[in-house]
């Protein structure tokens, strides 16, 4: 199992590169869009990766540097993409970020030695980024378009946004608790947060192939 998931991490990490050098290729055809900072996006986080494998944390924790910069830096762009650009929000954008940020509060004084919840910053994040995620689909299946849902970028990207971040949530929540008390069953889920995370850039990769529609 270490094996297969020692291949999985690398394999990500190339997803990773992959994802944002066909975002940079296809810069061109976004460049006049707010996709533009899609591609930003993902280009960024492939250089968070590449620091966060290759660089040196003596001076700051490695958790830290996720928990603090990286993450947040996700949740964020996410809540601006769905929020503002695509549920045409800003209200939203503002309360979830809001509420997002003010959960590092509670993180900090109350779950950071907690032996259940791994991070609550991270849970409740992605508790918000569900919100999104369910507003979405229900903006998809309810638009006249939704017969050419092949064209929309945000059809591949919600998906992913599914299979990880929401697909991954229990695991992270309860990353501790399953490390220690159910070993094999953390083995499984780490696998497939790999897998998922994998699926997850390969569907970013092809919403700029195949996504066409609400570019603007």
């Amino acid at each position: 199992m270490q094996i297969l998931q020692s291949i999985l991490d690398e394999a990500l990490y190339f997803t990773e590169g992959f994802c944002a050098l066909a975002a940079i290729i296809y810069f061109k055809s976004v460049k006049k869009t707010y996709w533009k900072y899609f591609v930003f996006y993902l280009a960024a986080i492939f250089l968070f990766e590449s620091l966060g494998r290759y660089g040196n944390f003596e001076l700051y924790s490695k958790i830290k540097y996720y928990n603090n910069i990286v993450i947040p830096f996700q949740f964020i762009f996410f809540f601006w993409l769905y929020g503002i650009k695509s549920l045409k929000s800003k209200t939203l954008f503002w309360i979830l970020s809001v509420l997002y940020l003010i959960s590092f509060i509670p993180s900090e004084l109350y779950f950071k030695g907690s032996n259940v919840i791994y991070s609550f910053n991270y849970t409740f994040g992605c508790l918000l980024l569900m919100i999104l995620v369910i507003l979405e689909y229900y903006k998809q299946i309810n638009s006249d378009d939704i017969i050419n849902f092949q064209k929309n970028r945000m059809f591949y990207i919600n998906l992913g946004v599914t299979l990880f971040y929401i697909g991954t949530l229990p695991f992270w929540t309860f990353y501790a608790l399953i490390f220690y008390e159910h070993r094999q069953i953390w083995d499984i889920y780490y696998s497939y947060n790999l897998i998922s995370d994998i699926i997850m850039y390969l569907l970013f990769s092809i919403s700029f192939v195949w996504g066409k529609q609400n570019s603007y």
